[in-house]
């Protein structure tokens, strides 16, 4: 499939937003500390960027499926972190 500048526009996007999740992925995966962060909030995020991911397969369109298949991975990673340091007991 041919990329025309409107797709470019959204791969664009896509990096961009996406980019967005790697600062926190990292810090929290780096502190372990998950305190602040809301369970709620990943859970529907991770759902919302499936469901989008779902949605750029159906429309065969490349910048939706690469973005929310990166997202994806990060927002549902954050969730994972979230899940796994939040049940632990903090040392004192």
């Amino acid at each position: 499939m041919e990329l025309n500048w409107v797709e470019y526009i959204g791969l664009a996007a896509g990096t961009l937003t996406t980019a967005a999740y790697l600062p926190q992925v990292y810090r929290t995966w780096r502190t372990k500390a998950v305190g602040d962060i809301s369970r709620t909030m990943y859970t529907s995020m991770t759902l919302g960027v499936f469901l989008w991911l779902v949605y750029g397969i159906c429309l065969q369109a490349p910048a939706v499926i690469a973005a929310n298949s990166v997202s994806l991975a990060l927002v549902g990673g954050m969730l994972r972190l979230k899940i796994k340091y939040g049940r632990e007991t903090p040392k004192q």
